[in-house]
């Protein structure tokens, strides 16, 4: 929820705050995402050698200590130390708390606990950014600041009285494989195509729509995409651990090209706001479903290392991408650009066939029902 409260605010802030570029406001807010995939290249390592529940608190620590510091940010040079800062923290966070909610799902329903743990950042996608836009402008920033430092403390007073099972320490040295895990780096790399399909929505969807004439769909186009989110998680979990992964990855993935074509064709509000509920069953679903094969892939001691090279690679696909989708645009538009992400996420979906849904274990059940 801090980090959706922050994202839609941040640029505005700091153009108005510090009389800011548009690039340079806009790298105050990416730097956060800067932050972030550099802390990714350790924070499995981390929470594998450290422990999961001390990584958690650490790293919630270090979140609370950059909340406070929006404060006294008084220049842009502070604001984007502050959000690297903040990033770092989120990124370790992120993957300590991912990992100590694995460590008490039982295997053969994995993909149903990892879809009820992620109705929480479900429903923050539906609420932070309208809740973090309507704070800034009835109440100021301030009060923005205010919410996420709260929320924080709130978090870090809850990990303290989490019960993180007994966890057997990986003693590897530091390393290539500590920070890429080999296991999980081919259906990584196959999410990091996906993410950057993804980052062509979340960047540029409001441009698109204004210019377009849509912007009434795009207002709804999020609400649309966690309400079909927030009820197929209920779903789809128990379906993977019954008929394996590929029972909900290509039908994933086949809605995920759907959304993004009628997106690129949308010429009336409701087909936004169709391909918004279309882009929730599609992508929404594939996020918790490759969680969990990511998670199947390594072993017990190496969980950190496995999450945290998922989130690595899907960073840069989402925080880097839209540099390469700005050229594109320029060149060739909005419309085009997304028939042309429809096309990657094809290309995706071939990917995913090598690297993991030819293997036996994503076309297995995982749990018995008989």
């Amino acid at each position: 929820m801090v980090f959706y409260l922050l994202v839609t605010i941040m640029a505005l802030y700091a153009a108005t705050q510090f009389a800011a570029s548009e690039t340079a406001a806009g790298f105050a807010s990416s730097s956060f995402v800067v932050g972030a995939t550099v802390a990714r290249l350790f924070s499995g390592y981390v929470v594998d050698t450290v422990g999961r529940k001390a990584s958690l608190l650490v790293s919630l620590a270090v979140v609370a200590v950059a909340c406070v510091a929006y404060f006294p940010a008084h220049s842009l040079a502070f604001l984007i130390v502050v959000r690297l800062i903040h990033g770092l923290g989120y990124a370790v966070a992120s993957t300590a708390v991912m990992a100590v909610a694995q460590s008490v799902i039982p295997d053969h329903r994995r993909a149903e606990g990892t879809g009820y743990f992620a109705l929480g950042t479900t429903l923050a996608t539906a609420v932070g950014p309208a809740a973090g836009l309507a704070l800034a402008n009835s109440l100021g920033y301030n009060a923005v600041f205010i919410s996420v430092l709260s929320l924080t403390v709130v978090a870090l007073a809850l990990a303290m009285f989490l019960r993180a099972p007994a966890q057997e320490r990986h003693a590897a040295r530091f390393s290539l494989a500590t920070i890429v895990h080999p296991k999980v780096a081919p259906v990584g790399f196959f999410m990091l195509l996906v993410g950057v399909a993804y980052a062509a929505i979340i960047t540029f969807i409001n441009a698109y729509s204004d210019a377009a004439g849509l912007a009434t769909g795009a207002s709804f186009f999020f609400l649309a995409y966690a309400g079909v989110s927030l009820v197929m998680r209920f779903v789809l979990g128990r379906i993977q651990d019954r008929h394996g992964d590929n029972a909900v990855v290509y039908p994933a993935l086949v809605v995920f090209v759907a959304g993004l074509a009628l997106l690129a064709a949308a010429h009336t509000n409701w087909q936004v706001v169709l391909a918004g509920a279309l882009v929730g069953l599609g992508y929404g679903s594939l996020m918790p479903a490759v969680q969990a094969i990511s998670v199947r892939l390594v072993p017990l001691a190496e969980m950190g290392a496995g999450i945290s090279t998922l989130f690595l690679l899907l960073d840069v696909g989402i925080g880097f991408g839209p540099l390469a989708l700005g050229s594109l645009i320029a060149a060739t538009g909005y419309t085009t650009m997304y028939w042309l992400m429809a096309g990657l996420v094809i290309v995706a979906a071939g990917v995913y066939v090598l690297v993991h849904g030819r293997t036996a274990a994503a076309q297995s059940r995982h749990l018995d029902f008989e």
